[in-house]
């Protein structure tokens, strides 16, 4: 896997006048290398969108549904190929690789359901009232216009297919940047869409250096941006872009709840092995990996060990191998910046449980307990294989705990009482609650987004295609209703 990657421009495979490496973070070896695009193709492939934009949102529905079943279907047949590939770039363990891919397999056959029943029109009798005698209102959706997504490096083929498949489906066409760290499963999905018959330069694929981007943001020929990504990024976007459709899907720091009432042997047995899995899956890389834990005191004594031992339980080492639960890092200096934090959290008095050590760009699974609320480890998401554990007094407590934190993306507790979830699910700052298990859990087609600081808008498919479109009322008159 040496070889040089084109990009797709409009639906074609070109090449730029450079090129750049992408190397894999557990052994430094070259994966690929890929062209850059220029200013040129650049603006070749904003003008091929904003040129189709009508003629796309104009296509018939199982045209757009049948290229998303070709590309869900040619995923499923290039499984292994496409896994291996994702873990050679992004050092993530293969089993974990092979998921993803699944997992952008469903994204895009959602897509193709949707496509075909989305925009079906509701009709409005408006003579409700004397002026709207024989008035009817039909309401559709249309694309609000051009879509640039920006992916990040964490999930670099399913992240991708969330900004790709729901514009398709909504027939708005899409100019995607996938990660430079992370662009070749990106690219993959441009040879899969290459095979269907979606108009030209509905669909770009372009590998722009993060330094070029400001340009593409505030191009007015694209109104609509899906972006997902750091916290700081993300809300620099929005601000620059104010009159622009931003969907920001932003950091977290995923809290996990276990109360009073989740106390068998088997209770905390299933708890701490779903918080050691989902704290480390993805190296932590992962904005709903579990970072907090937090513990009512009347378990937190049997639960604690129970952590350490099943973190100490995950196998670490060489990504291709299908042991491997935690893999490196997406780079050293990642790799680094945890060991920073971890270390700022240790001085300021937090007892590091198991862990703490770094060798290159992997990251030793990591528990620490008593972490001042002031450090940086406490405050920001480590997005990194580390967990910090808390003990609290009663239900009220650690909801507020939960919620003692800019942000707010998914939490999870651990509960068997109905009356407490729906307590939760009105409580907690979070855009998703998730009962009896990890704040880490995400069907593809569900509604997906934070609150606070973790961002604005929702992806999970339908969702992203109601932020990729708008209403439009259709006013009838002079109907015998």
């Amino acid at each position: 896997m040496t070889s040089t990657h084109a990009f797709w421009l409009a639906g074609r495979p070109v090449t730029g006048e450079a090129t750049f490496d992408v190397s894999n973070p557990w052994d430094g070896r070259l994966v690929g290398q890929v062209g850059v695009p220029t200013d040129a193709q650049i603006e070749e492939a904003v003008a091929a969108a904003y040129a189709v934009r009508d003629e796309f949102a104009a296509t018939p529905a199982h045209v757009r549904a049948a290229a998303l079943d070709h590309v869900s279907k040619r995923l499923v047949e290039r499984t292994e190929e496409i896994a291996q590939l994702i873990s050679a770039e992004n050092g993530k363990p293969i089993k974990w690789a092979r998921g993803e891919v699944g997992r952008a397999v469903s994204v895009f056959r959602f897509a193709a359901e949707e496509a075909r029943r989305f925009n079906g029109g509701e009709a409005q009798r408006l003579d409700t009232d004397q002026g709207g005698q024989g008035r009817l209102a039909l309401t559709r959706r249309f694309p609000k216009g051009v879509v640039l997504g920006i992916a990040p490096f964490n999930f670099p083929l399913n992240l991708c297919a969330h900004k790709v498949a729901p514009a398709i489906a909504a027939g708005a066409p899409i100019i995607l940047k996938p990660a430079p760290a992370t662009p070749l499963s990106g690219l993959i999905l441009g040879e899969l869409l290459a095979e269907t018959e979606l108009p030209a330069g509905s669909w770009s694929i372009l590998p722009v250096p993060n330094d070029r981007m400001p340009a593409l943001v505030q191009d007015e020929r694209l109104p609509v941006i899906s972006f997902t990504g750091s916290e700081q990024v993300g809300y620099a976007i929005m601000d620059s872009v104010p009159r622009k459709h931003c969907t920001l899907e932003l950091g977290g720091n995923g809290a996990a709840v276990v109360l009073g009432d989740y106390a068998s042997d088997a209770d905390l047995d299933w708890a701490a092995t779903r918080i050691a899995t989902f704290s480390n899956y993805q190296g932590g890389q992962s904005c709903i990996s579990v970072q907090r834990v937090i513990a009512d005191a009347s378990v937190y004594d049997r639960l604690l060990p129970r952590i350490v031992a099943a973190v100490e339980a995950q196998v670490t080492g060489d990504p291709s191998d299908d042991a491997t639960d935690v893999g490196p890092l997406v780079s050293e200096d990642a790799a680094k910046r945890v060991e920073a934090w971890v270390q700022e959290a240790v001085d300021a008095g937090a007892a590091l449980l198991t862990g703490g050590k770094r060798d290159g760009a992997s990251y030793a699974p990591t528990v620490l307990a008593d972490v001042p609320a002031d450090t940086t480890l406490a405050c920001e998401e480590v997005f990194g294989p580390v967990l910090t554990v808390q003990k609290v007094e009663g239900e009220a407590a650690a909801f507020a705990a939960v919620n003692n934190s800019k942000y707010g993306l998914q939490a999870g507790v651990f509960t068997h009482d109905l009356q407490v979830a729906f307590r939760a699910h009105r409580a907690l700052e979070v855009g998703g609650v998730v009962i009896g298990d990890v704040p880490s859990y995400r069907a593809d087609q569900m509604p997906y987004g934070g609150a606070k600081q973790s961002g604005v808008g929702r992806e999970g498919v339908r969702f992203a295609m109601d932020d990729y479109t708008y209403e439009r009322v259709l006013v009838l008159t002079g109907l015998a209703l």
